[in-house]
């Protein structure tokens, strides 16, 4: 028997920040959707949402919320998956993308396409929290599934994205998901009832959780973090 802990990247025990996020919609490829993520550090949800149009491009389309920066660095690999705490949606199949590899931007400011890892998912319209392993995420490389891609390199998780898609025409139109948190999970083996965390890795006897994002989270990440939510305070009060 195993129960699961879980260590919040956004939202949870580390307050959401609209600064963690920015939208990557069809736009940069002449479509019309358009996404954006509500949130702020006095609410305990966000909310992802925004309308996704099919028409501009053919019955394609897809609008996405991901997280900012180009030097970000998560360390997942002590850990088992993710975990999305969904509060409400509305019943529509999203995309929850990790990247590992960031390149840079071509001569004409567009992003270079890199290996994406996809798991895509449809909550209950009350919420539910919604667990994904590492071995559910799919490599895809342009929209395409990628069967040779190599394994994701957890230590070294790039961005993490919430996409809506149109699934071949499948759906369209106004979309809202709002999250309470995303985390990362891992499970522990309680049937020997030792009191440390299950791992692979025997050597290794616990995974301390300091509710300030992961545990081996370096100190500079943990810095970047304070900082991204310190300079939305400061914005909002100096507005």
């Amino acid at each position: 028997m195993a129960s699961v802990t879980k260590n919040s990247l956004f939202g949870g025990d580390l307050p959401w920040s609209p600064l963690d996020w920015t939208s990557s919609d069809d736009r940069v490829r002449g479509g019309s959707s358009y996404s954006e993520l509500s949130c702020s550090p006095f609410s305990p949800t966000a909310v992802f949402k925004g309308n996704l149009d099919i028409d501009t491009l053919g019955g394609a389309g897809f609008a996405s919320q991901r997280t900012t920066g180009e030097d970000r660095n998560w360390d997942l690999s002590g850990y088992d998956g993710m975990l999305l705490d969904i509060a409400k949606t509305d019943g529509k199949q999203y995309t929850l993308i990790l990247k590992d590899e960031l390149l840079p931007k071509s001569p004409n400011g567009r992003e270079q396409s890199t290996t994406s890892w996809e798991f895509d998912f449809k909550a209950d319209k009350e919420g539910e929290k919604v667990f994904v392993s590492w071995n559910e995420l799919k490599a895809t490389y342009r929209g395409k599934e990628k069967k040779d891609a190599k394994p994701l390199d957890l230590k070294h998780v790039k961005r993490i994205s919430i996409m809506m898609r149109s699934f071949f025409g499948t759906q369209q139109g106004d979309f809202s998901l709002t999250i309470r948190s995303i985390s990362a999970f891992y499970k522990k083996d309680t049937s020997a009832d030792t009191g440390e965390p299950y791992h692979d890795d025997p050597n290794q006897t616990s995974v301390p959780w300091t509710g300030d994002g992961l545990d081996n989270t370096s100190d500079a990440q943990q810095q970047q973090q304070q900082q991204s939510w310190v300079g939305w305070f400061s914005r909002f009060c100096s507005s």
